[in-house]
């Protein structure tokens, strides 16, 4: 059996011509397409799967009773259903002394900016509105909502895969090396290798939508049956109008389905400066943690079956020093950021986690921490070989 380091060395040096496919590798233009060759109940489940995606929770439904949005689609859209948009959400907490305490006693780390208004239950009449920062956080994040697209074929690589990158990275430069985050995968209660959200704070796309439901939408399912409790106050949740489970676990599992076939962003055109460019990107060290190549597991689904894909990440933490956003979650610290996919990147207006970069050199002046070699390079190319990476970037 190979070593995870050889393991991994086969798939960083995966030729980007692979045997596998996805619409949206192959030029289609537009977005929100599923994978390619699935079957008609394959093709099924991802229609009934985008209309939950798309659906708009009402307080009928048990959206709230604070809530950040009514739809995934309303976060996750740009350019089309499934992308990436310049929405923010905001986590908040304390630093006291070295030690990050979330004020979950006082709704953190994660606000929910919005309220169901008026409501009247056998507890009475109360009013429910959105969440403010209090004034005990020391520390205050925004997030920009990142894109689903592609994200069943990370799902689908095996967390030895994830290992044996981050030991190919360890043995070819320690200093810029990440780590998979070890969270827990509530399905199996075991441990399981995260690769979602700005912290790889979660394991699977099914926890993912889970997770989502309740903390974006209010909507409780099976692994989060608990309400958030409105700046953290649990007393007023006498007064909410949908006390129930509100989803029983089919939305979570539409949402997953939907997501787990979701094609990648289309690549743009590959021009010959662009080929040059991607020559460039590497040679600075910029493939060490975007890494161009990965391949999933075997897989009872034809189209995500020893896949090769291109995301432009290892989805390890890495300390990315002044550029961390100073929230613990899990096994992150606060320097410490998932390495951002770079497919889509021509759509996204706005760049990093708090979309505070509005050009692609921004973003890249930006990196510290482990990342600062790389920058370092960047900001010695000359105009041609910037001009190369840059149109490489822009392809992506």
């Amino acid at each position: 059996m190979l070593s995870r380091f050889r393991i991994a060395l086969a798939l960083i040096g995966v030729a980007y011509a692979s045997t596998f496919h996805v619409a949206a590798q192959r030029g289609v233009v537009n977005t929100g397409q599923p994978l390619d060759g699935l079957s008609p109940a394959l093709t099924a489940a991802f229609s009934a799967g985008a209309r939950v995606f798309t659906r708009r929770y009402t307080m009928a439904d048990g959206l709230g009773p604070v809530f950040n949005d009514d739809s995934c689609a309303d976060c996750h859209r740009t350019p089309a259903i499934g992308g990436a948009s310049n929405r923010l959400v905001t986590r908040f907490g304390r630093d006291a002394d070295g030690f990050f305490d979330p004020l979950i006693e006082l709704g953190g780390s994660l606000m929910q900016t919005r309220g169901i208004g008026s409501v009247t239950t056998p507890a009475g009449s109360f009013t429910f509105t959105g969440e403010r920062i209090p004034a005990d956080a020391t520390v205050v994040a925004h997030r920009r909502t990142t894109g689903v697209q592609g994200l069943g074929l990370v799902d689908a690589v095996s967390d030895d895969t994830w290992f044996a990158i981050a030991d190919a990275e360890a043995a070819n430069d320690p200093s810029a090396a990440g780590r998979p985050a070890r969270v827990l995968d509530l399905a199996t209660r075991l441990p399981a290798v995260g690769k979602f959200g700005w912290k790889a704070q979660v394991p699977t796309l099914h926890q993912f939508a889970g997770d989502a439901l309740l903390n974006e939408s209010g909507i409780t399912n099976p692994d989060f049956p608990e309400e958030n409790c409105p700046g953290g106050d649990c007393s007023l949740l006498d007064f909410n109008p949908a006390p129930a489970m509100n989803d029983d676990g089919r939305d979570v599992d539409a949402l997953t389905g939907f997501m787990r076939l979701l094609a990648p962003p289309p690549r743009g055109a590959i021009t010959d400066v662009a080929a040059v460019g991607e020559t460039v990107f590497a040679e600075i060290g910029c493939n060490t943690c975007h890494l161009p190549s990965i391949q999933t597991a075997a897989n009872r689904i034809g189209a995500l079956d020893r896949a090769t894909f291109h995301p432009y990440s290892d989805f390890l933490l890495h300390d990315m020093g002044a550029l961390g956003d100073g929230i613990v979650q899990g096994q992150a610290g606060g320097r410490d950021m998932r390495t951002a996919p770079l497919w889509g990147l021509r759509f996204s207006p706005r760049l990093l986690h708090d979309g505070s970069a509005n050009s692609i050199e921004q973003a890249i002046a930006r990196h510290d921490g482990q990342a600062e070699r790389s920058r370092a390079r960047y900001e010695a190319l000359d105009p041609d070989r910037l001009a190369a990476l840059l149109a490489f970037l822009r392809s992506l």
